[in-house]
């Protein structure tokens, strides 16, 4: 919920402005850039803690390809400081365009939900199970996928990684396809649906996201 009452952003709203840095660049991104111009897939993630973050920033960079070819163009801003995320790309190069922001400001103008940390909420992430990606053998509780999913990446948290994870890991993930006149035509929020936490790491396919961009662009598949 945004600021606790309201609900994210939705079809049909006018997007709200943002301006981040750019991760691959020496310059500031803003919807401006687009507006006028080009739809826009805008994705937004926590931190790079977050497992389930980095396999969806990874498809979300596959699928800006398909995207591109249709005319829209796909921007991350992911929940992190800049040098961390500069460290982060260096190894995981990407086309797609992404902005950091710490302060997760963007997130909260959108209103993608950051439930508040709770002994209620982290006895439900202890109780819920969950495999999203398949990677796992059996699904685990929410609370201890991560790790689990870490351990099978092999991937080693920075400092800057695990203090962000300490203080924003209830924050969840969401996605908009923006009109050229800055308005948004489609949402996807994590655990926004009926299945409610049982839906922590799902992501829309390529297919899902490749049909959502061309109902915006007025294109049917």
């Amino acid at each position: 919920m945004r600021e606790g009452q309201q609900t994210h952003v939705k079809s049909g709203e006018q997007a709200p402005d943002f301006a981040v840095p750019a991760v691959q660049h020496d310059r500031t991104i803003c919807l401006a850039d687009y507006r006028g111009r080009t739809p826009l897939l805008l994705g937004l993630f926590p931190g790079l803690y977050c497992p389930f973050c980095r396999r969806a920033l990874a498809q979300m960079a596959s699928t800006s390809e398909h995207l591109k070819s249709l005319g829209v163009d796909s921007l991350a801003i992911v929940g992190t400081k800049l040098e961390n995320a500069r460290l982060y790309f260096r190894f995981r190069p990407t086309h797609m365009a992404l902005g950091a922001d710490p302060n997760l400001t963007t997130h909260r103008s959108y209103g993608v939900p950051r439930p508040t940390d709770t002994p209620a909420f982290r006895q439900l992430m202890g109780d819920t199970y969950v495999n999203p990606t398949g990677d796992l053998q059996a699904p685990q509780p929410a609370s201890a996928v991560a790790e689990a999913l870490a351990a099978l990446d092999g991937y080693q948290l920075t400092p800057t990684d695990q203090r962000e994870h300490q203080s924003m890991f209830t924050q969840m993930k969401g996605q908009f396809l923006i009109d050229r006149d800055g308005i948004v035509r489609w949402a996807n929020i994590e655990c926004g649906g009926k299945e409610g936490l049982s839906g922590l790491g799902k992501f829309p396919s390529q297919d899902d996201l490749v049909r959502a961009a061309s109902i915006v662009i007025g294109v049917t598949r």
